[in-house]
């Protein structure tokens, strides 16, 4: 018996307006993808969601949007729609960008200069597997990300688990050294030992273990 693979549903919000169309215009043409919904902002999304009679399966959001910037529509959405998947589709490659949509509920982030395909390969990831990685993720943390019982399979101790939280902040590592009452050269220590645990040279790579392994809590409002 033959199985139909489900049409992945897909919303846009951009205010680039001949971008965002295609964009669109990209994703119709790939099998199994459809572009249900488009917005000029993060506001026109919410309200066009509110009044949807069949919910995307996952929106692709811009950060910098006017009426309501990436980062709140992102919140919104995960707050109202836990079950849509959020990409990020942004020009920003900054690990401060990366992190704070990852915080706000994003479930994966692509560049706007990568090529088509990768998008592609990101919006299944993310409907498949509640996670796209890219470069950002080696075989040994994609595994344990995979892994039901993430939070169990290293070892870490109380300081490293308070410096996973801080890593999914905007707080440089003097700020965090500073927020755990301990020396730059103590907080590198720890940060050179997860490197080493989870196999990434970077904090985006860390934030992404954090968030995905439960160590920080999405809907926790209040600065850790």
């Amino acid at each position: 018996m033959k199985t139909t693979t489900p049409v992945i549903k897909v919303a846009l919000a951009d205010d680039h307006a001949m971008l965002r169309k295609g964009v669109a215009e990209i994703l119709t043409a790939f099998d199994g993808i459809t572009v249900v919904m488009q917005a000029s902002n993060g506001k026109e999304l919410i309200t066009k969601l509110e009044a949807a009679a069949e919910l995307p399966d996952v929106c692709i959001l811009d950060i910098n949007m006017p009426e309501m910037n990436g980062y709140d529509t992102a919140n919104a959405i995960k707050n109202n729609w836990p079950k849509i998947k959020i990409l990020a589709l942004s020009m920003y490659d900054t690990e401060v960008n990366i992190i704070k949509m990852l915080r706000n509920g994003a479930n994966g982030y692509v560049l706007k200069d990568n090529d088509p395909e990768d998008l592609k390969i990101a919006i299944q990831e993310v409907y498949k597997h509640g996670f796209y990685h890219s470069e950002l993720v080696t075989g040994r943390m994609l595994h344990l990300l995979h892994d039901p019982n993430v939070k169990a399979q290293l070892d870490l101790n109380d300081r490293e688990t308070t410096f996973l939280n801080y890593c999914c902040t905007e707080l440089t590592y003097k700020e965090i050294a500073d927020k755990m009452f301990l020396s730059p050269r103590t907080i590198d220590g720890y940060r050179e030992a997860l490197f080493a645990k989870l196999q990434t040279t970077s904090r985006t790579g860390l934030a992404i273990y954090a968030i995905k392994a439960g160590f920080f809590d999405l809907n926790k409002k209040a600065e850790i």
